[in-house]
């Protein structure tokens, strides 16, 4: 992935989610602009194979079309693009989402659905330095693990919520690089050992100045917030 700033990195999570459509182009481009290091997303795949970038396996029901609530894996990508989140707003493929974020920023890809592996592992080696700039995560580690197998050269990551006895063990089996811990659970002896075994720790989803000072005496590798613009703003001014 492209170099860092200096810890922590700012990752905003699903863009900008107060002004725009969560993980939407406008609200990628608008935590580009706030001078977000990365972006973080969620990806499904539609009926015929396009990976697409939502977090919920179904479209939103608030809406008066007739695809409101349907399964996105039910539904092939042509009929998809015509879906819109707000006026104007679709929803993105992750081949767009790459090409529209990279080189400026890297991108961490949460995989929501079982089965798509190899199909976000075809989208990535599609974009130039895709696999250098990219990361793929996910709660389900058994994906993480596919994934790797896949796509050695792209880190992974797991998603935690919860403080196991073990984290290295779990990245270990999973073949991953990155813990990504519910901020909360986060403490010196859980980074430390993160860090030992030369694996990064990532903080997700937190919000609050105080927590960011935390994290970062923890030394943490890269934090995912909400209020990106504000985090790179504190970043700077410490």
């Amino acid at each position: 992935m492209r170099q860092p700033t200096p810890v922590p990195e700012a990752i905003a999570h699903r863009g900008v989610r107060d002004r725009y459509p969560e993980n939407s182009l406008p609200a990628f481009v608008a935590a580009l602009d706030d001078g977000a290091d990365a972006i973080e997303l969620d990806v499904h795949t539609t009926r015929d194979g396009v990976v697409v970038v939502h977090h919920d396996p179904r479209l939103p029901t608030a809406t008066t079309s007739p695809m409101a609530g349907r399964a996105i894996s039910a539904i092939d990508y042509p009929d998809l693009a015509n879906f819109e989140l707000a006026p104007g707003v679709g929803i993105p493929t992750l081949e767009e989402t790459l090409r529209a974020v990279i080189p400026r920023a890297n991108i961490y890809v949460e995989i929501k659905a079982p089965d798509i592996e190899a199909a976000v592992g075809e989208t990535l080696r599609q974009v130039p330095a895709a696999s250098e700039m990219c990361a793929v995560h996910s709660f389900d580690h058994r994906i993480v693990r596919r994934f790797s197998l896949l796509a050695p050269s792209v880190p992974t990551g797991i998603l935690m919520v919860a403080y196991v006895i073990d984290s290295v063990a779990l990245l270990e089996s999973a073949g991953a690089r990155d813990l990504w811990q519910a901020c909360d659970f986060v403490d010196a002896e859980l980074v430390a050992s993160v860090h030992a075994a030369r694996r990064r720790a990532i903080a997700w989803t937190c919000n609050d100045a105080a927590e960011w000072h935390r994290l970062r005496q923890l030394g943490v590798d890269g934090i995912c917030t909400d209020r990106v613009a504000s985090l790179v703003s504190w970043l700077r001014s410490e």
